[in-house]
């Protein structure tokens, strides 16, 4: 048997991943500070990018609320207020960065994945979180929310995706 040296080991493809996951969630969020300011908010970047005006759980996005709900249910006990805007980071940054990592073992195994690939896989990861997020009960179904909402984040979702397949393929060229 023959190996495939076009294709990366798993841990190969994983470490491409979770570098390109990185900076796909790096270019998301650009994208949506420019929309933040846009819609008139004046914080600086790094404020918002690390969630410093979230002082509690009522203010807590999705993310923080399925962090929130994983450490309650794992270790039985209640996280404080002061740790919605820690667990609003980790949970963001880590579901951005292992999505980067599956991407991948999927793209690692193929012999020349291509930078449009990341359309279908940022509407995959879009479209998951319109499962998950309402099955928790975090989201409303779907269907509740107004196309330009839908399409603002899809298409956020879409950077991430293209980003991370565009760095998957250029990391693809060098030893990590």
């Amino acid at each position: 048997m023959k190996l495939n040296r076009q294709c990366l080991t798993p841990v190969g493809a994983i470490a491409r991943g979770l570098l390109a996951g990185t900076v796909g969630t790096i270019a998301m969020d650009t994208l949506l500070y420019f929309r933040y300011r846009k819609g008139g908010g004046d914080g600086e970047f790094a404020r918002w990018e690390f969630s410093a005006d979230i002082h509690s759980w009522d203010q807590a996005a999705a993310p923080a609320q399925v962090g929130r709900r994983l450490y309650d249910g794992l270790l039985q006990r209640e996280l404080p207020d002061d740790r919605a805007a820690l667990v609003n980071n980790i949970m963001h940054w880590g579901y951005g960065i292992a999505n980067g990592a599956a991407y991948g073992v999927l793209a690692g195994s193929l012999r020349n994945p291509q930078v449009w690939y990341g359309i279908p896989f940022g509407a995959g990861v879009w479209g998951s979180g319109y499962v998950v997020l309402p099955a928790a009960k975090l989201y409303e179904p779907i269907w509740k929310y107004d196309r330009k909402t839908l399409a603002k984040d899809l298409s956020a979702h879409l950077v991430y995706g293209l980003t991370t397949a565009a760095v998957f393929r250029l990391a693809r060229r060098f030893r990590l």
